[in-house]
């Protein structure tokens, strides 16, 4: 992984690196931890455009962020579980894993993760 993050810095300058760091936490609302937790799992990251970036966290990064922290919030799921763990995976395996399970305890999760990938910030899916 240090190969990959060495790759990923070694042509972008501190000024880039740091816009980027500031968009990803104004777009999740993270922390700086969240934030170093998601580039080393990903350093690839802070090579994108924040055109890609944004396409990719409108698609599948924030409603899977929005879904993960609800069932935190709600004590559904592991605190130390990791958005990495929700985001690495197919459509049909995070469904598996992150919606299904939960269908009872949060009856509208499956719509409301359907509305955020429409784009939508379901009432539930908003944090304060």
């Amino acid at each position: 992984m240090f190969r990959h993050a060495m790759g990923a810095v070694a042509f972008v300058s501190e000024e880039k690196i740091a816009a980027k760091v500031e968009h990803l936490k104004k777009t999740f609302r993270w922390e700086d931890a969240e934030v170093g937790i998601a580039i080393s799992k990903a350093p690839n990251m802070l090579n994108k455009t924040k055109e890609f970036l944004q396409r990719s966290l409108e698609g599948r990064l924030r409603p899977r962020s929005y879904v993960v922290k609800f069932l935190k919030a709600n004590g559904l799921l592991d605190p130390d579980r990791d958005l990495y763990s929700a985001v690495a995976l197919n459509e049909k395996v995070f469904m598996k894993k992150f919606i299904c399970p939960y269908k009872e305890a949060a009856l509208h999760l499956a719509q409301d993760y359907a509305a955020a990938c429409r784009g939508e910030v379901p009432a539930r899916f908003r944090f304060t």
